[in-house]
């Protein structure tokens, strides 16, 4: 027997709890909320979530979240058109917005390789950074990936598959600890990171 008197509440209940770090209680906790709010509110977070969910799209150059084909960072004139960052995920591009210290262009790879979880290179946006190289005139890529064996394998991959290209490649500073996912550093370490960036040498360990 449901512990819900309600099975709308429940059925509430049970789609928040799909959402990463929501358990039961809090997934309840949201839902109860909501039912004292005016119905306007709940409103609002359901149009919001179904746009969303149905007008997003991701850039056409550097795969990050957009409002439209060519996002805001790729489409403003003044940033560094000659400099992209390489990064894991769109969550990096947020925490590297956040320290000011970077005005060039992004490139999400969308994970990195890890044989064991399956990610191969073909699995990420690999073949469209080349393709960018190849068209724009590109001075520097900034690998920002995580600081871990995954990390540093999609690095030395890339560097490898870049080996012709007319392009210097960079790695941010060690003020980022061994292991550590970008999101998770604090703003002035990653910043300063990315200032103090170092050439990449195409040792593995980097």
């Amino acid at each position: 027997m449901s512990d819900f008197s309600s099975k709308l509440l429940e059925n509430a209940v049970n789609e928040f709890a799909r959402l990463p770090g929501i358990g039961k209680k809090t997934a309840l906790r949201l839902v109860l909320h909501l039912l004292k709010k005016d119905f306007s509110v709940s409103d609002a977070l359901g149009n919001a979530i179904i746009k969303m969910r149905s007008d997003i799209v991701f850039c056409s150059k550097c795969h990050n979240i957009s409002d439209t084909e060519v996002c805001e960072i790729c489409s403003n004139p003044s940033r560094e058109q000659t400099l992209i960052c390489v990064v894991e995920d769109i969550r990096d591009v947020m925490a590297i917005e956040n320290t000011g210290q970077f005005k060039g262009l992004y490139h999400i790879l969308g994970g990195v390789i890890s044989p064991m979880d399956g990610i191969g290179p073909n699995d990420l946006n690999i073949d469209s950074l080349l393709k960018r190289i190849s068209n724009e005139t590109i001075y520097e890529l900034i690998m920002a990936l995580p600081t871990t064996i995954e990390g540093d394998t999609t690095c030395f991959y890339i560097y490898k598959r870049l080996q012709g290209y007319e392009v210097n490649i960079s790695t941010i500073a060690r003020g980022v600890s061994i292991g550590d996912d970008l999101e998770y550093t604090d703003e002035v370490t990653l910043g300063r990171s990315i200032i103090n960036r170092v050439p990449y040498e195409g040792d593995a360990k980097i």
